[in-house]
């Protein structure tokens, strides 16, 4: 049983958006601190890319919206923590960069990486901001931005202008769709559909990365040869 613990934290962690409700008749004020934990880590550390984003915050709104959390606390906390995350990661990444890109991590991918780039390469650096809102590079963009020496001055203004809106629109949306008699009422079954749309988007990520992989290897051969 004790050796199940840790698989049993490891799931508590990466679903928490499941959980929620759970804890919040748990635990209630200090389900704060637990969200500001989750987002902080997602934003904050490039090894932990693989934590609930969108859907926490969409969870966190609908809640709110039902009467289960104060929705101005809930905004101040979810803002806080998107934005301290965000500066730590680009601290990160301005002072130890290049030795954490020489580790072999296997929670940070090359694919991750090349993709935020191209972002960069496409937007500069609004893509601090446009990378809130897509899964994986919200997590690279500011690390790869303190690894590109990019000003912090500038950095900050991406950073707070980013998290405004990512926070304020998922949460807002959740908090709009909580307070409607209907979903009050099959609270439930909604959480086990926003569950499962971000299961889906999962799914079609891996789908789409082994695909890809699977593409790669039909085109070089068993022994990387064209």
């Amino acid at each position: 049983m004790e050796m199940d613990l840790p698989f049993v934290f490891l799931d508590l962690v990466l679903h928490i958006d499941k959980y929620l409700p759970g804890i919040i008749e748990s635990y209630g004020f200090w389900t704060f601190p637990i969200l500001f934990a989750i987002i902080f880590c997602e934003t904050g550390l490039v090894v932990t890319p693989y934590l609930p984003g969108d859907s926490l915050l969409f969870v966190a709104g609908t809640l709110a919206g039902a009467g289960y959390l104060n929705i101005e606390v809930l905004i101040v906390v979810l803002l806080a923590a998107a934005i301290l995350g965000d500066t730590v990661n680009y601290w990160i990444g301005h002072t130890t960069g290049m030795k954490v890109l020489d580790m072999k991590c296997s929670f940070v991918r090359a694919e991750h990486l090349d993709k935020t780039r191209e972002y960069f390469a496409r937007y500069g650096g609004i893509t601090i901001v446009i990378a809130r809102f897509v899964p994986f590079i919200r997590t690279f963009a500011p690390f790869l931005a303190g690894v590109g020496k990019m000003s912090y001055r500038w950095f900050l203004t991406y950073n707070i202008v980013g998290a405004v809106l990512w926070v304020l629109a998922f949460t807002l949306v959740g908090f709009f769709f909580g307070g409607l008699p209907i979903i009050k009422e099959n609270f439930s079954l909604i959480v086990y559909l926003i569950i499962g749309v971000s299961m889906l988007a999962v799914g079609s990520i891996i789908f789409q990365m082994l695909r890809k992989s699977s593409c790669n290897e039909r085109v070089t051969g068993p022994e990387g040869k064209n």
